[in-house]
């Protein structure tokens, strides 16, 4: 039988995306076949569909990064994930379709009571947010965070994981709206990059200290000035470019403050350790029990409107996450 999915058939704009029937995905015995509830928007499936991520897959392909749904088929070699299950997962690429089959040990299992847009949204944000504070930056409770694009997907999700190891957050972005989401969020500071330089006022926050971790999904001259107010052995975390500008660092500032830069190609770790990451969301989901983290979803779009769902993305109307809804 024959499933309805976006499909890309060259690097185009997302108005050129194609909504079509197309053959059910085979299941190996390794996967599990999810019925697809939603499905997370990301910057990656903006990059992907024009051909500029470091991922190319080949054509015909399906966009969407991230799932979550209802497990209606498992194949022969699976044991921890049955038939029935609610689960979540990191696709790559693919999941803007009614069925997706993905390798088991890629699945995570959700609580009951976690609703599938919610659930939708949670992979990539808090996988990629937890991965750079635990593993990379190894964030302790004394610590103070830094986080650039505060409101965006990944920023919200490091500010509540923070928040939630008990260290103190400065928060910057380029409008007061979102200053005062990231205070909601429970951000200790606030600064509002577009109207002055940040690097004076997070030396005068941190008493000249500067701030033990840096978290920059944004790239360009925000990277330059983080190095400017970064802690003596700070970490700088290198998320993403989301400014479009890739930095270039003077090494003489990594030297006098004998500071990390920190790579999170959290992808590439994923792939190399599924069970870490699955480690990390079962830490993120107890939180969400605890109410200590809320996923926030500004907007939720059908799969019909998926070229709207990332022109909202690349324009910066999205506070936390855009998701698509694809079964009612």
């Amino acid at each position: 039988y024959k499933v309805k999915a976006i499909i890309c058939n060259e690097w185009c704009k997302p108005e050129d995306l194609k909504i079509l029937e197309v053959e059910n995905p085979t299941l190996n015995s390794d996967s599990v076949r999810i019925e697809v509830v939603a499905a997370g928007v990301n910057f990656p499936d903006v990059l992907i569909i024009q051909g500029k991520y470091q991922y190319k897959p080949n054509f015909p392909f399906s966009p969407g990064s991230e799932v979550a749904g209802e497990v209606i088929e498992i194949g022969e070699n699976v044991t921890d994930i049955k038939v029935g299950d609610r689960v979540m997962s990191v696709t790559g690429h693919g999941a803007f379709a009614e069925q997706i089959c993905i390798e088991a040990s890629k699945v995570t299992v959700i609580p009951k009571n976690l609703d599938f847009i919610t659930a939708a949204g949670m992979s990539l944000t808090y996988g990629t947010s937890s991965y750079a504070l635990f593993q990379r930056a190894s964030i302790k409770e004394s610590d103070f965070v830094l986080i650039h694009g505060a409101t965006g997907g990944v920023g919200l999700s490091a500010l509540e994981i923070s928040k939630a190891m008990g260290a103190k957050v400065i928060a910057t972005a380029g409008t007061d709206e979102k200053l005062k989401i990231a205070k909601e969020y429970g951000a200790d500071y606030c600064i509002n990059y577009s109207k002055n330089e940040f690097k004076e006022k997070v030396k005068e926050i941190t008493n000249s200290k500067g701030a033990d971790i840096i978290y920059d999904p944004v790239g360009g001259d925000v990277f330059e000035q983080s190095l400017r107010c970064i802690a003596w052995d700070g970490r700088l975390l290198v998320i993403g470019f989301a400014s479009g500008t890739i930095a270039k660092a003077p090494t003489n500032l990594p030297l006098l403050k004998n500071c990390s830069i920190v790579g999170v190609f959290w992808g590439a770790w994923r792939e190399r350790n599924p069970k870490g990451h699955n480690e990390n969301m079962k830490i993120i989901l107890k939180w969400w029990q605890e109410k200590k983290i809320k996923p926030h979803t500004s907007k939720v779009f059908k799969l019909e409107d998926t070229k709207d769902a990332l022109y909202a993305l690349m324009n910066r109307k999205i506070v936390g996450k855009a998701v698509i809804k694809i079964k009612s």
